[in-house]
């Protein structure tokens, strides 16, 4: 097949890492003709681009293609993208994330190229204005009349677009966001090297976070209840693993409650070497209020760690309460408190639960998989286009 894969940003991220590897896997295992676009936005997320520019696959920036909503630039992105789906002739356009998907469904349209449109996470939601929640509902509409089909990365997104009017069960398929297993299956490096390097003391217990320190990630919940669960456990240490702009407000606050040598921040971490920073931690807690499914959730049970979540979006579908994990209900910091000393206080069951949560992911998010699913998408798409020629 001919691919054109459209993505905003290659920064250091769930949908990107999702995105690089189903474009690996599609030219390296199907030996497509793939080709990847993106727009030139940074951040201090990290980026992806060195990995990307060594694939076998084509790898264009189109300058216009910016996260941020620009209606002049929009339409030249729009124009852009057009010109360049009909000098690539592809058999079909792979579009991921709102502004990507809302941009590129309707260039592939225009010039009249089949298009399946990936949902990695909702633009809309509790936390945004309701003024921008009712602009991308409009928008992520329109685009959807122009998608062959909708992949979501988990169920909760499904559901959350058709209740929000925008097509119905059957025009989406659920294909959960794969990865590399073997760095978390087998980690290069010890729980004891890592926190020696992190310089933690063997005996703490280690509350560990892999996220961006940004709006909405869910760090300030962890930083109300830590007063009381240090109080509770002098032991324990929190491990956040991740860079932002919230960075320096982070550690002032800590600072100013006199509990800095309980927080570690390693600051920007590729990819590769998050599974060794899981193998320092002896909870996992991910308390973000916006995700698709958070990858880290699958790669804390994968590493065999014991997870706590909110109870939103894609995390319960592999958080299962009382089967794989533990549920707190959203901003809850009195349940995130309980949750976490429960884990302290019984570690058995908290290796009971990651045990179980280990036989759940191993089949599920195996990348490989992924694109294989994804292909196959792909080839219903073009069936029913091709039929309709």
């Amino acid at each position: 097949m001919k691919i054109v894969h459209v993505i905003t940003r290659l920064v250091i991220g769930g949908a990107q890492e999702n995105t690089l590897l189903n474009v690996e896997d599609l030219a390296n295992l199907y030996n497509d003709d793939v080709t990847l676009v993106i727009g030139p936005d940074a951040g201090p997320e990290g980026t992806l681009l060195e990995r990307a520019s060594q694939g076998k696959f084509r790898l264009i920036t189109v300058p216009s293609l910016h996260r941020a909503i620009g209606p002049w630039n929009d339409f030249r992105c729009y124009r852009e993208l057009q010109t360049l789906f009909r000098e690539l002739k592809p058999d079909i356009v792979h579009t991921h994330s709102s502004k990507a998907g809302i941009l590129g469904r309707a260039a592939a349209t225009a010039v009249g190229v089949p298009v399946v449109h990936t949902v990695h996470g909702s633009p809309f939601h509790p936390w945004e204005k309701n003024w921008k929640n009712s602009l991308y509902q409009r928008l992520e509409k329109r685009a959807f009349s122009q998608s062959g089909h909708t992949i979501s990365v988990c169920n909760a997104m499904t559901e959350q677009y058709v209740a929000a009017g925008i097509g119905k069960p059957e025009n989406y398929t659920t294909i959960y966001s794969g990865m590399e297993l073997e760095p978390f299956l087998n980690p290069s490096r010890t729980s004891e090297e890592m926190r020696e390097e992190l310089g933690i003391p063997d005996d703490a217990i280690v509350i560990g976070k892999v996220a961006r320190l940004f709006e909405l990630k869910g760090h300030e919940f962890l930083l109300q209840i830590a007063p009381e669960l240090i109080q509770r456990h002098p032991n324990v240490r929190f491990l956040f693993v991740g860079d932002g702009v919230l960075r320096e407000q982070m550690q002032q606050m800590i600072a100013s409650r006199g509990l800095t040598d309980h927080f570690h921040f390693t600051g920007l971490v590729p990819p590769h070497e998050v599974p060794h920073y899981l193998q320092a931690m002896d909870i996992v807690v991910h308390t973000s209020l916006r995700e698709g499914l958070p990858r880290v959730l699958p790669q804390a049970l994968l590493s065999k760690k014991p997870i706590i979540a909110f109870n939103l979006d894609g995390s319960p579908e592999v958080c299962r309460h009382e089967e794989t994990g533990l549920l707190v209900e959203p901003e809850s910091t009195s349940g995130l408190l309980e949750a976490i000393t429960r884990l302290i206080e019984t570690p058995a069951l908290g290796q009971q639960l990651a045990e179980r949560g280990y036989e759940l992911c191993l089949p599920m998010f195996d990348h490989e998989e992924m694109t294989r699913q994804v292909r196959q998408v792909y080839e219903r798409v073009l069936g029913t286009t091709e039929g309709h020629r």
